[in-house]
């Protein structure tokens, strides 16, 4: 039998960085989920959200001129770094970062709200990462402040913050115009729900929820368009977002409203597009159970065994038929073997959540072919004894001397 490997797709450089891609290809962002089991959790997740009675909404785009959306700016490797101050600087890393006055930040620089800063250093393939950034000559400050190597799987510590609520990364999980206009968004996307359990999972590394509600989805929940919504009649541009929702989903990062999906604050993203994406129902979405391609509660890596049934190598010797594993299994187990926020030990790995169907193998001791060699043997063996025999009539006849 030869198991299926899943390719993990090319992780695409962003723009001015064409040396680093956006995390290794078998990071979870780039984790093909459209066959994986559908969560335990998935219809209680969906209500809490409003999925029944909310579209889409893309938290990008034009807005009055200004393109609103999460910006992030590539800068080379000689750009000058500050060290800043951290409101939570226990679950910071010190820096320093390449930050200064011109850095973009989320909604301008005088804005309100998150006031992420995001930053590539494309000689090192870094990613800088603020949340609540300040500049100022004096001494910047920000919220919180993760950095991240963008060749490595590294998580961070558990129970840790980073830029985001969920302790993850900001940057892989914004739609980017580059992909849009390439045809090929190769990730999960960053979504953000209004109200969330106080818990996480893998991978995710940090809670911020309103109450302990098994019912709430946790921080790392990861959503799928089913594959059974048409997408033929949109725009080829729309239909590489819902592509990617439906292979690589959406992922929960952060409080936020419901079904809003991020992408990058940059100029060219087409209305109409947009448009046809506030049209998707949040009803045809479903929660994935993603706990069997864990490697490690501490790293991205994702296994590299696919979640379809093993294939067959087709042999001279007869074959036995095998079961056909259901595509919608449920899970069994809950996903949420969580650690708290408050300890900083590494979480213990859940139990995989799916159900696995396992393929009957023939038994060896009951299906194997008599060895040629050996039926040689018992044939010579037989005639012996016939010739021995006769030879005894033979000599039984003769006349006594």
């Amino acid at each position: 039998m030869v198991v299926a490997v899943a390719v993990p797709a090319a992780a695409i450089p962003p723009p001015g960085a064409p040396s680093c891609s956006v995390f290794p290809s078998n990071n979870v962002w780039h984790a093909d989920v459209s066959h994986l089991p559908v969560n335990a959790h998935s219809s209680a997740w969906l209500a809490s959200m409003n999925a029944s009675s909310t579209h889409l909404h893309p938290d990008f785009g034009p807005s009055g001129g200004f393109p609103y959306g999460i910006p992030y700016d590539v800068v080379p490797s000689s750009h000058p770094k500050v060290y800043l101050t951290f409101q939570y600087a226990s679950e910071s890393d010190k820096g320093p970062y390449p930050f200064d006055q011109n850095t973009k930040i989320e909604g301008g620089q005088s804005a309100g709200g998150d006031r992420h800063a995001i930053m590539i250093d494309s000689g090192t393939c870094r990613l800088y990462e603020l949340y609540n950034a300040h500049y100022s000559s004096s001494g910047s400050t920000a919220g919180s402040g993760a950095i991240w190597s963008l060749t490595s799987n590294n998580l961070r510590p558990a129970g840790w913050t980073s830029a985001d609520a969920a302790g993850l990364p900001i940057f892989p999980g914004l739609v980017r115009l580059d992909e849009v206009n390439a045809g090929n968004v190769d990730h999960a996307i960053r979504v953000t729900a209004q109200q969330t359990d106080r818990s996480y999972i893998w991978p995710a590394r940090h809670q911020a929820g309103a109450a302990s509600n098994p019912n709430l989805p946790p921080m790392g929940a990861r959503f799928r368009l089913k594959a059974s919504y048409d997408i033929s009649h949109f725009r080829a541009d729309t239909q590489t977002v819902l592509r990617a929702m439906k292979k690589y989903g959406l992922i929960v990062a952060d409080n936020g409203s419901n079904w809003y999906f991020q992408g990058s604050a940059e100029n060219g993203w087409n209305t109409t597009m947009l448009d046809q994406l506030k049209t998707i129902p949040a009803s045809e979405f479903e929660a994935v159970d993603e706990s069997s391609l864990m490697v490690s509660p501490d790293s991205a890596a994702i296994k590299t065994t696919s979640s379809r049934p093993p294939r067959r190598l087709t042999t001279n010797t007869p074959s036995i038929p095998r079961p056909k594993p259901s595509r919608n299994v449920t899970a069994t187990v809950a996903a949420k073997t969580l650690t708290p926020a408050s300890t900083k030990t590494s979480p213990t790995p859940s139990p995989s959540g799916s159900t696995r169907v396992v393929a009957a193998q023939p038994d060896a001791k009951h299906n194997t072919p008599t060895p040629l060699w050996l039926l040689l043997l018992a044939s010579a063996a037989a005639a012996l004894v016939v010739f021995l025999r006769v030879r005894a009539r033979q000599k039984s006849n003769l006349p006594s001397k």
